[in-house]
């Protein structure tokens, strides 16, 4: 009876401290202190930015116009990269605006396919929201989440990008 004990005891220490296969490893909060952190979920496995918080972020004036952009790498996944970026468009504390084309006055998302050399964004097919959560432009923080849905160049998957999150300083 002993040994039954014992045996049930190992099965379930082994059983409790086996790690999902999928990449399961927990995406950091969703913060609005400029914490310098870019995250989200691809087809479920955490994508989190490898960069140490030093990626690009920008919010820009351009003959008149603004333009931002964000985005990180996590060179395990594919994609490899991830962004979100406006073209001729304003983003506002609380709105959310639709991941569509990139093109003049939209927002779009993207990843980069290093093994195709290739970049591919949203569209009126493939589509997603970003919610700006804070833009702060005294301490120069942008803090926001988004997802999209992206074609994957080879395969014609349909790639889910979900629970996206950043929250970083930009520069103007």
């Amino acid at each position: 009876m002993k040994k039954i004990i014992l045996l049930l005891l190992i099965v379930a220490t082994i059983s409790a401290c086996h790690k999902d296969d999928d990449n399961d490893e927990t995406l950091p909060p969703a913060t609005q202190t400029g914490a310098g952190t870019f995250a989200c979920k691809i087809n479920g496995q955490s994508f989190i930015d490898t960069s140490g918080g030093y990626f690009n972020c920008y919010y820009q004036l351009i003959d008149g116009e603004y333009f931002f952009g964000i985005g990180g790498n996590d060179r395990d996944l594919r994609p490899w990269s991830i962004f979100i970026q406006t073209n001729a468009k304003s983003i506002i504390q609380g709105e959310t605006d639709p991941l569509l084309e990139n093109i003049t006055n939209n927002a779009t998302g993207g990843g980069g396919f290093p093994e195709t050399l290739e970049t591919i964004y949203t569209n009126q097919q493939y589509t997603g929201e970003l919610t700006i959560t804070k833009l702060d432009f005294t301490n120069h923080i942008v803090s926001g989440t988004f997802w999209f849905n992206i074609k994957h160049p080879t395969t014609g998957a349909t790639i889910e990008i979900r629970e996206g999150r950043f929250d970083t300083l930009f520069t103007q």
